[in-house]
């Protein structure tokens, strides 16, 4: 059998395949991102997932591919854990922004992006991928991702710049202090998750002018800092990746023609097509 998992911050999507590449699973994780996870969390969740118990032996193969794994220290956190699990197994461990282009290729050079809890971009030209920015992760980058669009909200509320009746609204379901706050972006390793989670207030609210005009400085940001440093983006295609891309879609685009730019393919959940491109491309090739 062969494992393909997507992993970003949140949560880890595994489909599993038989011998004859039919599918014989599908099942979800908590991400393994190892900037907030160690091995020892990859080895615990998956050994309390209930759907791997019956078949862990008789996966073979394990094509894994996740948010801060680009760098060999933080590969090797996730490969440890994996390991630990699948002992039967062979890895290919890499990037979630491969498994990105992987799953937005449609036969032509295009740039690829990523915007879900947090956000990356590269070009993939069908065959390699390159990045010309690095991803500053939540605390410096992720422009336009969940957690960004998290910190803008919490921002524009403690510092009193939201409108008189969005700031009720934002106080009546929250409750939040500035205690708990600091304690749960301070304290807490799963922080970039938390300051996405305020994400659902933006969406609830995204008809605000106040709201849209935040969703759009925030792709606006994204576009400058991650995708304008590459020449190819003004001839080519932008591929988005993720549940942030397909919730603010109309944004994204907009900003987009702002800077003459165009958007192509914008998929919520990319592990089918990750399946897909592994049959056709990687698999028994």
């Amino acid at each position: 059998m062969i494992a393909i998992a997507d992993s970003g911050s949140t949560k880890t999507d595994w489909v599993i395949l038989g011998d004859d590449l039919n599918e014989v699973l599908r099942t979800n994780t908590i991400g393994f991102n190892p900037y907030f996870v160690s091995d020892e969390d990859i080895y615990t969740e998956l050994q309390q997932n209930e759907d791997f118990k019956p078949i862990v032996q008789d996966i073979t193969k394990v094509f894994f591919y996740g948010a801060g794994t680009s760098s060999e220290a933080m590969h090797e956190v996730v490969k440890k854990g994996l390991q630990a699990f699948f002992t039967n197994a062979e890895f290919v461990i890499d990037h979630d922004l491969l498994a990105a282009c992987y799953a937005s290729y449609m036969g032509k050079p295009a740039m690829v992006c990523i915007l879900g809890t947090g956000s990356n971009s590269c070009y993939f030209d069908g065959e390699t991928m390159r990045e010309e920015t690095k991803s500053l992760a939540y605390i410096l980058g992720d422009e336009g991702s969940g957690n960004d669009l998290g910190k803008r909200i919490l921002r524009a509320f403690f510092t009193k710049k939201m409108p008189p009746h969005l700031a009720k609204a934002f106080d009546d379901y929250y409750k939040l202090s500035v205690d708990e706050l600091n304690k749960n972006v301070y304290q807490n390793k799963f922080a970039n998750t938390y300051l996405a989670s305020f994400n659902k207030f933006v969406v609830e609210h995204k008809n605000d002018p106040f709201i849209q005009k935040i969703i759009y400085d925030a792709m606006s940001s994204f576009i400058e800092y991650q995708i304008l440093p590459y020449e190819e983006a003004r001839h080519s295609e932008l591929n988005f990746i993720g549940s942030i891309a397909h919730i603010y879609e109309d944004v994204i685009r907009s900003a987009a023609a702002q800077y003459h730019l165009t958007v192509g393919h914008i998929i919520r959940k990319p592990i089918d097509n990750v399946v897909d491109y592994h049959k056709k491309y990687l698999i028994n090739k």
